[in-house]
């Protein structure tokens, strides 16, 4: 049994929101380590081959397997994160102001199904503490950190006819410090967030981002979808957003749905994240490759490196694990770059 394997059997002992703080907390105390991040590193064998370098909305990115949002949601971890041979980082999902979430327990793992349901509301601390972490950490690793993506997200106490300026607010805050940015408008926990993926509501936003592009400088700008949404609802969705400047799509967030599932937790409220979204997520990739020109990260439910070339195949350009890696650990990232380019030399 490897080192995570006796360390996840710790961590699921606890209560999951619990188990996910201390992780981060690990991370961030590693981040400040030259040591510590010279020992991630070494986990990393194979995510700096060249081979694997993916150019995509002007960046360039030394791999395809990138970290979704939601596990740093305050950019606390950074430099740990990219140590362990992830292509991009993407933190968040944060709001203009900080905000709590929504009550505890709000974390669920579904083990028996290598899954999690979550409804954590966008807890966070406010997307100006984030960009001064993010801004700290270039400093500090700048020269070897990948791609940064600040995903964000409706402030709860904003309306929906607030919603273009509550996200043109907290993308000012984070603009100068990402790399690229993501519109999250497809979170299950926020109520009536999803309703701003409707073609009029995303041109609102899209038009609220180009704003704050004209002030501070032209930077990416990606949109992230839930597979929920059928496949028109995808295409229209796509064309929007390529119509209003998105640089590309996330595809996808969590689902509300539930297939057969045989935890005794899979009733819980909230996204379902894991093994069971990865068919729900292909399918929405297929849909999106087939409905636009834009470049599509795809998120959900991959797991190994057959899954990634899977989707890179699909189309997607890029490819993001989280759930995959609070079941597999730190050593999961080199383990798919790895299998990446041996399925390239056979």
């Amino acid at each position: 049994m490897d080192a995570y394997r006796l360390a996840r059997r710790a961590l699921f002992r606890l209560d999951a929101e619990r188990a996910h703080e201390l992780t981060v907390r690990g991370l961030a105390l590693a981040s400040r380590s030259r040591l510590a991040l010279r020992a991630l590193r070494a986990l990393a064998r194979g995510c700096d081959d060249p081979a694997l370098s993916v150019r995509a909305f002007g960046l360039t990115f030394p791999n395809p397997v990138g970290l979704a949002a939601g596990l740093d949601k305050d950019g606390v971890a950074v430099p740990a994160l990219a140590a362990l041979g992830f292509g991009s980082i993407e933190v968040g999902t944060v709001t203009a102001l900080p905000q709590p979430g929504n009550p505890r327990p709000r974390l669920f793992r579904l083990v028996e199904d290598e899954a999690i349901v979550n409804r954590m509301g966008f807890n966070n601390r406010g997307a100006a503490a984030l960009a001064e972490r993010v801004l700290r950490a270039k400093a500090a690793h700048g020269g070897w950190l990948p791609p940064v993506g600040v995903n964000v997200g409706r402030s709860r106490a904003a309306s929906a006819a607030e919603a273009p300026e509550d996200y043109a607010r907290a993308l000012r805050a984070v603009w100068d410090v990402a790399d690229y940015l993501v519109l999250n408008v497809s979170s299950p926990n926020t109520p009536g967030l999803r309703a701003l993926q409707a073609a009029e509501p995303l041109r609102a936003v899209m038009a609220a981002a180009r704003g704050v592009a004209r002030e501070r400088g032209e930077k990416p700008v990606l949109v992230k979808l839930a597979p929920d949404l059928t496949a028109e609802e995808l295409a229209a969705a796509a064309r929007a957003a390529e119509e209003e400047g998105a640089a590309g799509i996330v595809a996808t967030n969590t689902t509300t749905s539930r297939p057969p599932l045989r935890s005794p937790l899979a009733g819980e409220a909230g996204g379902l994240s894991g093994r069971p979204l990865a068919p729900l997520s292909l399918a929405a990739l297929r849909v999106l490759a087939a409905s636009t020109r834009l470049p599509i990260v795809s998120v959900g439910g991959v797991w190994d490196a057959s899954d990634v070339a899977e989707r890179l195949a699909a189309g997607a350009t890029l490819v993001q694990v989280y759930t995959a890696f609070v079941y597999e650990g730190p050593a999961l990232p080199g383990r798919l770059c790895r299998g990446l380019t041996a399925a390239g030399s056979t």
